[in-house]
């Protein structure tokens, strides 16, 4: 009898012919995450099993399996021999004994001499007979036994079911841009695409030395955060503090913002297309701030010419994104209080539906590609 790690993915099982690529970049986003953790990784009916681990690694390992899309569930099983004497031995490890209890057999391998009633009846009795505290419940038991039966003269017995990420391997659909502020609404937004099996890179636009070094490693951290459900180890950096001053100089305040992310959408689309992303996304939410109206939107989109942006949470409202900033572990680093570039020369009344002739016209008074071309210069790479 030995521990292992039983996986189960999600959507997968709705693909056909093509089920295999998929199972392959599961297969090794599983592997990318376990990393230095000694272990073996086995392909098995539909289902994964891990084996090969030391005791002491099996928390580490759930935790970094839980943030692998396309897992809906694991377990922590004994494998043991299919005969009912090393089933209960197993059962007698995962089952408390006192409450309630039921066990729940399924038969994998057909030709096992029992039903899975009978395995089910027969193996409580046997439980029965060693906990003599324990009460039968199949309706709401405190605790299941669940008993799988294999192929080849195997069992796996387990307690419970761990819920996953759900969602699509990450890989499989693409890669996208995301625009990474140290706000709570992008890094959610960046896991929800990620979520459906799109690779994302994360660029963060600063404003040094008008935002502090604090700023920037707060970004760091929630690029960090965000990596460990995309495998993605690198943040891009640009700094657009002279396009603000630019803008701050020579354009209508009320349009300081629309102007500074048609600047950012520009630039984010040309750093797409250089490292074959294939869309942008953004956290922004309709109505949630004045830049993030369906004006304000329709001016970012005017610059992006060749791309599809992506607003996965345009239809929340502010309490489901903070929920689920939670939820990822984003959310603290979030509230940290240190100013992202969007707030340096605020004006006091941003326009909430500015008008794209207004726009345009402030916009002449600026050398956009020279500007642009500025930006680019300070293009960082971080590893995370």
């Amino acid at each position: 009898m030995k521990k292992v790690i039983i996986i189960r993915y999600a959507e997968l099982f709705l693909k056909k012919k093509n089920r295999g690529y998929f199972e392959r970049i599961f297969f090794e986003n599983m592997e990318k995450a376990l990393g230095e953790i000694p272990h073996v990784l086995h392909k098995n009916c539909g289902r994964y099993l891990i084996d090969g681990f030391a005791e002491e690694d099996i928390d580490e390992m759930i935790e970094r399996l839980k943030k692998v899309f396309g897992l809906h569930t694991l377990s922590v099983a004994y494998e043991t021999a299919s005969d009912l004497n090393s089933i209960l031995e197993a059962a007698l490890l995962v089952c408390d004994d006192e409450g309630t209890f039921k066990v729940a057999s399924h038969r994998g391998d057909k030709r096992y001499p029992m039903t899975s009633v009978e395995i089910s009846r027969t193996l409580g009795g046997m439980i029965l007979s060693k906990y003599h505290h324990l009460k039968v419940d199949v309706h709401t038991p405190d605790q299941t036994v669940y008993v799988d039966i294999r192929e080849g003269g195997t069992a796996l017995v387990f307690g419970k079911f761990i819920d996953g990420a759900n969602g699509m391997p990450v890989g499989t659909a693409g890669k996208g841009l995301l625009l990474i502020s140290g706000g709570i609404d992008s890094p959610v937004a960046g896991h929800m695409i990620a979520k459906r099996g799109m690779r994302v890179e994360c660029l963060h636009f600063h404003s040094y030395p008008y935002t502090n070094e604090q700023a920037k490693e707060k970004v760091v951290e929630l690029a960090s955060t965000l990596s460990a459900y995309t495998g993605v180890k690198k943040l891009f950096t640009v700094s657009v503090t002279h396009i603000q001053e630019e803008i701050h100089e020579k354009c209508k305040p009320e349009l300081m913002i629309t102007l500074l992310r048609r600047f950012m959408f520009r630039i984010a689309e040309r750093h797409a297309l250089r490292i074959d992303a294939q869309c942008l996304i953004t956290g922004e939410s309709l109505s949630q701030v004045a830049s993030q109206t369906i004006e304000g939107m329709t001016s970012s989109n005017s610059v992006v010419e060749k791309l599809p942006i992506l607003r996965p949470l345009v239809g929340f409202d502010k309490n489901e994104i903070i929920d689920r900033a939670v939820k990822i572990g984003t959310y603290e680093t979030s509230i940290l209080p240190y100013e992202d570039c969007c707030t340096v020369f605020l004006p006091d009344f941003p326009a909430i539906r500015p008008k794209l002739r207004d726009i345009l016209a402030e916009e002449s008074k600026l050398d956009v590609e020279g500007l642009i071309q500025e930006a680019f210069s300070t293009l960082e790479k971080i590893e995370l």
